[in-house]
Formats: C-alpha cells, structure tokens, sequence
C-alpha cells in the first residue's frame, strides 16, 4: 500500500460511495428522465479511479478482480440482445417495448427493455474507461 494519509482513504471511501449511489440513481432515471447506462457508467468509473488514486493498484485489484475486456463483451452482448429480441416478434431492432406488472413488495411497477439495454451500455462504459485508464496507469515508458 501506498504511503498516503488514512484521512484521505476514510475521505475516498465516503466519496467513492456517494458517487457509487448517485450512479445507481442515474442508472434507473435514465429511461424516463436524463440519465441512463452513459452517465451512470462514467459516475461508477469516476467513483472506482477515486479508489484507484487513493489506495494502489494492487489491493484495488485484489478486491475487485475483473478483467474489464471482459466486462466491455458482456456489455456488448446483454445491449445487442436487447435490441435483437424484437426482432424475434417481427419488430425492428432495437424496439423498446414496457409493461406495467403487479410485484409483491414494489406494487404498480413499470418494467422496460431499455433497463437490460442501459445495463449493457453501463458495463461498456464502465469497463471501457477503467481498461483505459489503468492499461495507461501501468505503463511503464
């Protein structure tokens, strides 16, 4: 670890989740109000360089050990299955479609394809930028 001071790790940690909730926030306004899979992926990804920065690159690996290649593919494939799903009933690509249901604890909820097409977009951004980021970070040159 680092020789950093422990008020700046207790002060990322309170910050870095603060962003983390508003990114979720922004994630699930998206399909009505601004907001969506874009946003929210750079908020996480701001959030998780915070903790980058602060901590070093090792124990931030050691507990989040993704390879985010892998998590940029996954995105791709969860937003193009969205969009290729209707055209399974003879509509368009990328035809949104929603529905209200009746769930147990939530009542009346509205639930959207464009939630697994923001989630998609999300893991894009989120892997993109901190692939990015830390291919640049470890660069030796």
């Amino acid at each position: 670890m680092k020789n950093t001071p422990i008020q700046l790790h207790v002060v990322t940690r309170i910050v870095a989740f603060i962003i983390l909730i508003f990114s979720i926030f922004l994630f699930f306004a998206g399909h009505n109000n601004p907001g969506g899979g874009f946003i929210g992926g750079l908020m996480t990804a701001s959030a998780l360089v915070l903790l980058y920065l602060s901590f070093d690159l090792k124990t931030i690996k050691r507990v989040l050990p993704f390879d985010y290649a892998y998590v940029i593919g996954a995105g791709l494939l969860l937003a193009t299955l969205t969009g290729v799903a209707g055209m399974f009933f003879g509509f368009p690509y990328l035809t949104q479609f929603f529905e209200y249901f009746q769930l147990p604890i939530l009542g009346e909820t509205e639930l959207t394809t464009a939630l697994p097409f923001d989630l998609g977009i999300y893991l894009v951004v989120v892997g993109f930028t901190l692939l990015v980021i830390l291919t640049v970070a470890e660069d030796d040159s």
